[in-house]
């Protein structure tokens, strides 16, 4: 069974973790958002009482 020989694609799936996990880190990590994130307030806002015409 050719699924089972793990030759053809061991040395593959150990070279793509090398490269996930040492090369791209230092790559990815120096970089920054554009835009700083901005705390939400949470208050709640009062609302205003509606004035129906039938009351």
């Amino acid at each position: 069974m050719p699924q089972l020989n793990p030759s053809p694609w061991l040395m593959t799936l150990v070279m793509l973790w090398l490269v996930f996990l040492i090369f791209l880190p230092p790559k990815i990590l120096p970089h920054t958002l554009p835009n700083k994130p901005v705390i939400v307030d949470n208050k709640k806002s009062m609302a205003s009482p509606w004035n129906w015409l039938w009351h």
